[in-house]
């Protein structure tokens, strides 16, 4: 039987926050796992199963509108899945996958029900990352809806940055034109410009951050530092 999950294992902004009686109540029910690449965290108006609470690595949120999908949102150790849970329903309206690999703690569904109608305080601290996802979510709308391409990108590159060890992100032109809802041209040409201004690095299925202020700047606002919710 696996040991327990403790306060000093993690590494997830959320349970670390919460108190020791409400972490408690999570804690027999945290399994350790294996976030591979394109591992559906939650299925399109199917009934969730488990939640998630990311360690590393980080998983998309992404909508679909008219055949076509594109992400509305990231989840990294900042979060949780399963917000829609925290609001009384049990099905998600959008699709969550992992994007770049990493670890996690699980728990069922059913766990966490449980364990949120024992206490209002632990409900109370998981909404909070429910808001600030939300938060996420309109700017994205808003970076997308105002934005230039090269802003864009430069939002999204950062907001990966933030969520991963290191500089260097696995990354395919393919893949962040289908994040972004962009010809893979225009992101093409957006990743040449920011390497010609030595911001970032590109090379094949991989993108170096070179310069984040520079990058933060290039953004023209689009980007918002990440912050604990």
């Amino acid at each position: 039987m696996p040991e327990p999950v403790s306060r000093g294992d993690t590494s997830n902004f959320i349970l670390k926050r919460l108190s020791d009686d409400d972490f408690a109540l999570l804690q027999p029910h945290l399994e350790a796992v294996r976030l591979p690449v394109r591992k559906t965290l939650e299925a399109r108006k199917r009934k969730i199963r488990n939640i998630y609470f990311m360690e590393s690595g980080f998983a998309s949120v992404v909508a679909n509108g008219s055949g076509q999908d594109i992400e509305v949102g990231i989840i990294g150790r900042e979060g949780m899945t399963g917000i829609a849970v925290l609001m009384s329903a049990d099905r998600p309206v959008h699709e969550t996958y992992i994007q770049v690999a990493g670890d996690g703690f699980s728990l069922s569904a059913d766990s966490l029900r449980q364990a949120i109608d024992k206490s209002v305080s632990l409900h109370r601290d998981l909404l909070r990352f429910a808001y600030a996802f939300q938060i996420q979510v309109t700017q994205t709308a808003l970076a997308n809806g105002r934005s230039k391409i090269e802003e864009r990108l430069c939002r999204w590159l950062l907001m990966a940055d933030d969520r991963i060890d290191g500089d260097e992100l696995p990354l395919t032109h393919e893949f962040l034109s289908f994040m972004l809802g962009v010809q893979r041209s225009g992101v093409t040409l957006a990743l040449q410009r920011l390497e010609r201004d030595g911001l970032i690095r590109a090379r094949r299925g991989n993108v170096t951050i070179i310069d984040r202020r520079a990058m933060e700047k290039k953004s023209n606002g689009a980007y918002t530092p990440q912050k604990a919710p």
